[in-house]
């Protein structure tokens, strides 16, 4: 994200500047009080603005005071004493004549005493030309807050910023301004390759540790010698524990920097108490100037009494804590937590992952061998001691998903295996398809399955595959009656397997199980991409004719049209915590990138109330607050959890009429407290996956929790929520159950607003997405998609990495952004108009005739005919 320069002896140094090169769009740059976008090398010219570049450039617009620009936060990132060279590649756009200047300067804000502002440099620019502007700074006091900012041309005239450098040409005695070393208001904090932890392996005995609510001890061996160190001469443990949380810790105050991520590895085990297995977890306590606390789970590891093992884990500090502490904790009472060495140093990044080579791929050709059973059941074997034959009187037609993949296909062909004499659930046919599988291509998986009559309740098929030792679901479904069913699903394998097999299973022992039609084939996503840019365009896009009044017709041809959407009114969360928000760099992207917002955890009844009566609403309270000044709309997440696992553990001790009142008192306390500041509510999260409340309360208690929360506030839109609706692979809450479960709720008198897709999806197939998702919208009701993400399979699905620079995942978001406003630009027709085709949002509309220049704004929403937006000129 940084860029480098040489300073005159050659000698290298960092530019302190993050995105300096626009390359990841206007990431860590904020607007003053105006509009800008990036234009790339690729792509050229966007909405009237054309200069020759090599590279990408931002274009700052919408400027109406001199002073309006780009800035950058950099108090992090310099110190007193040392000068700094400012260089930076600038243009103008919107000229009608000569020059205009351009500035660059420092705001320098502090608590006690007024904003200043400190001139570096200045530089004069001709339309259509880049020139250079160039200065130095040096502060002799610390501020605050250090703003850097580009400013100048006049009112009107558009600012273009090619590249920025601020390089650190001198530096004090006391400050270091390599890359590995970061300067802070307590002085240099190391974050290149030194340990922070002081005394690691305890070659000064214990100085420097301390007991976390237990005793600490040194050695150098245990258990009559049984137990040495791995590494170095001596180990602490940590004993006369009485609680899991004791261990042993260091203060690692002042040794830390926000803002960066650190590694954590340590070798541990554990002895005593007959325990021979047992989690090993590191944590950081936090506590914040106001006296907060914080835990910060870092790592965790299944130690033994056996030998050390290696726990390794990484955290990153958003605030600017008054007090840290490292400590291990977890095994139970009475076991000794055992510590050979700890070592935490800056966390180095992580290069990004090389896409993968996936070459000479069949698209929807499919990889199972004599899947038509021509040739009887060669190519297949029995899982188990189970029969295979092969029948006739299947379905010649491909199943739904499976068409919506290929298209036009030639029919099945009615054959179909019987498995029989099945003495186990896992019982099936089965083929090894090893060589037939690529690596980092999704499959999609289709059959038509079905269970002779007799057997007792409806039964469990599964398609599933043996990657080497691990079991990989590759579709379910659920049969309850003498009918052939479809069974879809997807996988994806990311890690050279040595053995892959594919087999069906599921339904209970003795049940004899039919098999019709198996295919899995790769899916071409460019295909559908391509298929869902034109849905898009008919869907998400409407007409507008822009009608112009006014005007004189022989003026037509010289009235220009610039039209620029600000916003597209499509909805597009993410899930924020409390500590992210400590984080200027977090809160800029979530305010410029996303429209709506959800609370991980702060909203949920066991942290609103951990304890009975101990109420706990401010970290909820922060996080609204954040998202009303952004102007963020929010999800209420959750109301209850029916869950057994998320219950506290007080409220699973009250009797029915306690836990009654307790369920009534939380409607109360909630919905009165945020009454219409929450757009939309979770109101029992995963009623599909769990029964606490229904059990304990009865089965009415659902509606009526949805009755209470529209009684306290009609305005919130109250939903379902559940998880593995929409993907095939979860029997439990198929789009059928979710259907019934929520048609259930209405005829109790729930009203049930909006049906909620957690979507956390392995390997998503859009045809068996689009399947679920067209089963539900049989109720008529909004779906949304509440918390997609790929985290669960995939380490790499993040959007940005922890020190803020933006990776491949997030370039794509980024660019899917972009590519999700309409611009426009031409001239008014013969008519008086101009059309255009653009997606739902605002838009800002700027018309230039021959004698003024004429701004408008207007909302282009959904509907099938043309908006007409008039204009008098």
């Amino acid at each position: 994200m940084a860029g480098n320069s040489s300073d005159p002896s050659g000698n290298k140094t960092a530019n302190i500047l993050i995105n300096h090169d626009f390359c990841s769009g206007l990431n860590s740059w904020h607007l003053n009080n105006c509009n800008g976008y990036v234009i790339s090398a690729e792509t050229g010219t966007q909405g009237g603005t054309s200069m020759k570049s090599d590279g990408n450039y931002a274009v700052i617009t919408d400027r109406k005071e001199c002073w309006q620009g780009l800035e950058q936060d950099i108090t992090d990132r310099i110190s007193i004493g040392s000068t700094y060279t400012v260089s930076a590649c600038v243009g103008v756009s919107g000229l009608s004549q000569g020059h205009s200047d351009v500035l660059a300067t420092l705001k320098l804000e502090y608590h006690n005493s007024a904003t200043s502002y400190l001139f570096i440099g200045r530089t004069s620019v001709n339309k259509d030309s880049w020139e250079k502007l160039e200065g130095t700074f040096s502060l002799s006091t610390m501020p605050d807050r250090v703003i850097f900012y580009l400013e100048g041309p006049a009112p009107g005239v558009d600012l273009l910023i090619r590249s920025v450098e601020i390089n650190c040409s001198s530096s004090n005695n006391n400050v270091n301004h390599e890359i590995d070393f970061m300067a802070t208001s307590t002085g240099c904090v190391s974050a290149g390759d030194d340990n922070i932890i002081i005394n690691p392996q305890f070659d000064d005995g214990l100085n420097n540790w301390s007991g976390r609510g237990c005793k600490i001890m040194l050695h150098d061996s245990m258990n009559g010698g049984k137990i040495v160190p791995k590494s170095g001469k001596f180990f602490a443990s940590a004993t006369e524990r009485t609680q899991n949380w004791n261990g042993i810790q260091q203060e690692i105050t002042g040794r830390v920097q926000r803002k960066l991520a650190y590694e954590v590895t340590a070798l541990v085990r554990i002895f005593g108490n007959n325990v021979s297995t047992a989690d090993v977890r590191a944590t950081l306590w936090v506590q914040t100037p106001d006296l907060r606390e914080q835990y910060i789970g870092i790592a965790s590891v299944q130690a033994t009494d056996k030998d050390w093992v290696t726990m390794q884990g990484k955290f990153l500090l958003n605030g600017s804590p008054s007090k840290v502490v490292l400590y291990l904790e977890g095994p139970p009472p009475s076991t000794d937590i055992l510590l050979n060495n700890l070592v935490l140093k800056h966390a180095a990044k992580t290069p990004p992952s090389t896409p993968p080579d996936v070459k000479n791929v069949a698209f929807g050709v499919n990889i199972i061998e004599n899947s038509s059973l021509a040739d009887n059941t060669n190519g297949w074997f029995p899982l188990g001691n189970c029969t295979l034959s092969v029948k006739t009187g299947s379905p010649h037609i491909i199943p739904p998903m499976a068409r919506d993949s290929l298209g036009p296909h030639e029919l099945l062909s009615g054959r179909y295996i019987l498995v029989t004499n099945r003495t186990q659930t896992w019982m099936g046919p089965a083929q090894v398809i090893t060589d037939k599988v690529k690596l980092f291509v999704t499959y999609q998986v289709s059959a038509w399955v079905r269970i002779r009559s007799g057997a007792s309740g409806p039964q469990n098929v599964n398609v599933a595959l043996g990657v080497d030792n691990q079991w990989v679901n590759g579709g379910q479904t659920e049969v309850y009656d003498d009918m052939w069913h479809e069974i879809g699903g997807s996988f994806r394998i990311e890690k050279q397997p040595s053995k892959v097999m594919v087999y069906v299973q599921g339904p209970a022992s003795g049940v004899d199980l039919m098999v019709a039609g198996l295919q899995i084939f790769p899916v071409d996503r460019h295909a559908r991409f391509r298929y869902l840019k034109i849905q898009t365009d008919k869907i998400r896009k409407r007409d507008v004719i822009l009608k112009f009044s006014g005007l004189d017709s022989g003026s037509y041809a010289n009235t220009s049209v610039q039209v620029r959407q600000t916003q597209n009114d499509f909805p597009i969360g993410s899930c924020i915590s409390r500590t992210n928000i400590d984080n200027e760099d977090f809160v800029d992207f979530m305010a410029k990138h996303f429209n709506w917002a959800v609370f991980g955890n702060e909203l949920k009844w066991y942290w609103t109330e951990p304890q009975q009566g101990n109420l706990n609403y401010k970290d909820a309270d922060d996080l609204l607050t954040l998202c009303q000044k952004h102007k963020i709309q929010t999800r209420g997440h959750c109301i209850f959890w029916e869950v057994d696992g998320t219950v506290q553990q007080w409220v699973k001790s009250l009797n029915n009429n306690d836990l009654m009142t307790a369920v009534q008192n939380r409607l109360n306390g909630l919905l009165t407290r945020y009454k219409g500041k929450f757009s939309h509510y979770d109101v029992n999260n995963e009623m599909l996956h769990g029964s606490f409340y229904q059990d304990r309360l009865g089965k009415d208690i659902r509606a009526n929790m949805f009755k209470t929360a529209n009684q306290l506030d009609p305005s919130a839109t109250l939903f379902v929520n559940d998880y593995h609706v929409e993907d095939g692979c979860d029997t439990k809450s198929c789009p059928d159950k979710y259907i019934h479960h929520i048609l259930d709720l209405q005829e109790q008198g729930a009203p049930v607003g909006g049906i909620g897709i957690q979507g956390h999806i392995d390997s998503p197939i859009g045809p068996v997405v689009s399947s679920s998702l067209d089963k539900l919208g049989v109720l008529g009701l909004p779906i949304w998609f509440t918390e997609l993400d790929l985290f669960m399979s995939r380490d790499n699905a993040h959007l940005v990495n922890a020190e803020g620079d933006i990776n491949e995942a997030g370039k794509r978001f980024l660019a899917l952004k972009q590519e999700w406003l309409s611009h426009s630009r031409g001239h008014v027709d013969e008519q008086g108009q101009y059309n255009f085709r653009g997606f739902h949002g605002t838009y800002n509309v700027q018309v230039v005739t021959p004698t003024k220049k004429i701004s408008k704004t207007f909302v282009l929403d959904k509907g099938d005919s043309p908006l007409v937006v008039s204009i008098d000129l």
